[in-house]
Formats: C-alpha cells, sequence, structure tokens
C-alpha cells in the first residue's frame, strides 16, 4: 500500500508559503526557506577549489617533488594556496569529508624514455595515497597520471600533489602548459 500526499503549496502556521509548486514537478522554495538553508551553509560543496599549473615543471630524476600548481582556476573559501605551499588548507570550521582529483603528463621530453611513475597525495606532510605506473621498457615518450580519493578532514590538515617520475634520460618534467594538462581539485563533500 502507498500513500500520496498532494499539495501545490507548503504553508506554515501563519498562511505563509514556504515551498510552491508548479503542477509539472518543479518547486520554488520561498525566500524564507532559501535565505534558512543559506544561513546553515546552504546546500553546497564547499570549500571547493580547482588549480592547474601555468607550464612547465622540470624535476630531478627518481625524487619525489611537489607539483607546482600555481594558478588558481577558482576557489571559494580561499584555502587553496598558489603562490607560496601550492596546498589545500582545512579553513576553521570546516571539518568533514572531502574529495579530491589531480591529473598531470608526466614527460621525458625528446626521447621515449618514460621508466615508471608515482603521483602521490600528501596529507600534512606525509604519504596518503598512492598511484604507481610502470612501463617496463616500452618506450613511452609521456603519460597522463590520475589520483582521486576521499579524506576525513580537520580544520588546518593540508594536502598536497607529489610526483616522482623514472625516466631512462635522467631529465623528467611535468607538462603543464596546456589549460587542462595538469590539475588539482578539490571539494567538501556534503550529506556524509
Amino acid at each position: 500500500m502507498t500513500s500520496k500526499i498532494k499539495v501545490n503549496i507548503l504553508a506554515d502556521g501563519g498562511d505563509n508559503s514556504i515551498i510552491t509548486s508548479d503542477g509539472a514537478g518543479s518547486f520554488t522554495a520561498s525566500s524564507s526557506l532559501a535565505s534558512s538553508v543559506q544561513s546553515v551553509g546552504g546546500i553546497q560543496n564547499t570549500p571547493a577549489f580547482s588549480a592547474r599549473m601555468s607550464g612547465i615543471q622540470s624535476i630531478t630524476h627518481e625524487v619525489y617533488t611537489k607539483v607546482d600548481f600555481d594558478t588558481e582556476i577558482f576557489d571559494t573559501d580561499g584555502a587553496y594556496d598558489p603562490s607560496t605551499n601550492q596546498r589545500f588548507t582545512v579553513p576553521s570550521g570546516k571539518d568533514g569529508k572531502y574529495f579530491f582529483y589531480a591529473n598531470l603528463i608526466a614527460d621525458s621530453q625528446s626521447a621515449a624514455n618514460l621508466q615508471n611513475c608515482q603521483i602521490t597525495f600528501y596529507k600534512n606532510g606525509s604519504e596518503f595515497k598512492k598511484n604507481t605506473w610502470n612501463f617496463n621498457s616500452n618506450d613511452i615518450f609521456y603519460a597522463g597520471m590520475q589520483i582521486s580519493s576521499v579524506m576525513d578532514l580537520s580544520a588546518a590538515d593540508y594536502i598536497e600533489v607529489y610526483v616522482r617520475i623514472s625516466d631512462a634520460s635522467g631529465s623528467p618534467r611535468i607538462d603543464g602548459s596546456g589549460s587542462t594538462l595538469s590539475e588539482f581539485t578539490g571539494y567538501k563533500i556534503i550529506g556524509v
């Protein structure tokens, strides 16, 4: 047995409309309801940020190196530092679960010399999660690398992206020359 309540208007005890329906499945919240939702943080996945590299970053062969995501695409709470630390820091009062994603292009420059690559999320200066690619001397010139993770974070926790590339030529780099080649994105997850 199922039950239904059909209404066009949901009102409070003073007969003030809270939600109205157009009868076709769309509803409109009153300005006071929208204001109330906004005052408690709204229904938003914030803080949220996205940053990218502005150019090519040369790195040392087989040494973990912080990726220089130095250009903000957006940053809702000013929690990403693109100029000094290239990291996201959880603002005060914004504890919770967060989703992070990073992608980058590992490049052996002029020869097909990539041997293996690792991309790693660091949480508070320590390795948190890593993805590894081993090319087994298959003459790879460049490789797209991605990593994603959900993390439980508290205020002042910070997240960074590091990479380690083994390159037979000894001079690997990260290609951030295009606007979407190498990015780092994150946001707070609502509802969990």
